[in-house]
């Protein structure tokens, strides 16, 4: 059975940082792309951040500067470390995993497995 568990939401004040976690389990971690993905209310599902199986990492403009994503093979985990956090990152994040055609990386569509979602919400 293939499972990511999130975890490291929470609330914090514009300009805080968090850490969120992906923890998965039931495939050989690094066969496998990792995407950060945020969906805020009535908004679509959008990429934040994507590690590759070789470890190549991308962001989105909008975090770029300020989010920062990092992979523990040993521990099948992946982080979203989070700086400077604004109003609008607030959002529930969600990682997931699959082997996407590298044009498509940033579409949820090539995604095979999502977390439950952790909720991260920035006040002010």
């Amino acid at each position: 059975e293939v499972q990511l568990v999130e975890s490291g939401g929470g609330l914090v004040q514009a300009g805080g940082s968090l850490r969120l976690s992906c923890a998965a389990s039931g495939f050989t971690f690094d066969d496998y792309a990792i995407g950060w993905f945020r969906q805020a209310p009535g908004k679509e599902r959008e990429g934040v951040s994507y590690i590759s199986r070789s470890g190549s990492t991308d962001y989105a403009d909008s975090v770029k500067g300020r989010f920062t994503i990092s992979s523990d093979n040993a521990k099948n985990t992946v982080y979203l470390q989070m700086n400077s956090l604004k109003p609008e990152d607030t959002a529930v994040y969600y990682c997931a995993s699959g082997v996407p055609v590298f044009s498509r990386r940033w579409s949820p569509r090539e995604y095979d497995y999502w977390g439950q979602g952790t909720q991260v919400t920035v006040s002010s």
